[in-house]
């Protein structure tokens, strides 16, 4: 696509700021292409009352330069519940954009790609949930957020890796089903005296890393602390120094500042945190998320500018789903 502004001297000044954010992470020669799209969404932004939800694993000209409100699912879910835009744009994947609107009914929701899916929400379908609830009569079932309407609405509750064990334990059950990570019930598993029954979906970002791939960064990087996000096999997690969502990630690095750190999740968080703490090095053994990547500036721009792509949840699915979101957060208020 042609861009909407040249990179003039003018521009250059005017998005400095900006781009000072993003110094460490976007190169010179990139942000001579990122900043005439960072100007036109911001202005189009303005022009329709719109917002953008920018999910930690956006790339930094995204999450930083354009992004109203950034973090974690459950971050995202709380603005999405609240704001007062009338078009929100998920910079994000397809189930968050869902999540958006089962909250925000009478808004317009845009997600830039729809083919921006993910296998967690692939794994299971709203048959299986129900076959499920047939083999475990009475035992309420939790579902990550990372999963469909339609799955949503046949659960009782949604849950974000930031707060499952809170929400396992609201229900007051003995036994609770957590669908669809099968790791991350085994995590939570280990959080509570709750018995966790788990479902075998996977991230194929998170599926991928391996005790051994930490264990050799150890070796290879003396001093190297290892966070890992509890979507990551058990073993990952045992050869960690810290375990948590997203959001407890990012906080744990800039809280601790550990002068050397790897970052077990999506390898554009390390970008995005990397521009917030400039004193600390990542290694970064670099798994991306081929649907993550799909959104781009020029997507979000064309979303904006011709009202595309629209998501919308039939009225029945909805009213079942959004009960499931809205309990979750309540119980995270």
């Amino acid at each position: 696509m042609t861009p909407p502004f040249a990179f003039t001297p003018a521009l250059k000044r005017e998005l400095a700021p900006l781009y000072e954010r993003v110094k460490d992470v976007v190169t010179p020669m990139e942000w001579v292409h990122y900043a005439p799209l960072v100007k036109a969404i911001n202005e189009l932004k303005v022009k329709r009352n719109a917002v953008i939800l920018a999910h930690n694993y956006m790339t930094p000209e995204i999450f930083h330069c354009v992004g109203d409100f950034r973090g974690d699912s459950l971050q995202l879910a709380k603005e999405a519940s609240r704001t007062e835009a009338d078009v929100i744009v998920q910079a994000g994947v397809h189930f968050m954009a869902e999540t958006s609107k089962l909250l925000n009914p009478d808004k317009t929701v845009l997600i830039p790609d729809p083919l921006a899916g993910c296998s967690l929400a692939s794994s299971i379908t709203p048959e299986d949930v129900r076959a499920l609830r047939a083999a475990y009569p009475g035992v309420p079932i939790v579902t990550y957020v990372n999963t469909s309407a339609a799955v949503k609405a046949e659960c009782d509750i949604t849950c974000t890796s930031s707060n499952a064990v809170k929400i396992v334990e609201s229900l007051g059950a003995p036994r609770v089903l957590l669908i669809p990570d099968e790791y991350l019930a085994k995590y939570v598993q280990t959080k509570t005296k709750v018995e966790i029954i788990a479902w075998k979906g996977h991230c194929e970002v998170h599926e991928r890393f391996t005790g051994e791939e930490m264990e050799a960064m150890r070796a290879a990087e003396p001093g190297l602390k290892i966070i890992a996000h509890p979507e990551c096999p058990p073993d990952v997690i045992s050869a960690s120094d810290f375990t948590g969502s997203t959001a407890a990630m990012i906080d744990w690095v800039k809280t601790k500042r550990p002068p050397k750190v790897v970052l077990v999740t999506e390898c554009s968080m390390a970008s995005n945190v990397a521009a917030e703490a400039p004193d600390v090095e990542f290694i970064r053994p670099c798994n991306l998320c081929p649907h993550m990547k799909r959104i781009s500036l020029e997507k979000i721009y064309e979303a904006l500018l011709y009202n595309r792509y629209e998501v919308t949840v039939d009225a029945a699915v909805a009213a079942k789903a959004r009960r499931a979101v809205e309990r979750m957060v309540e119980a995270s208020a």
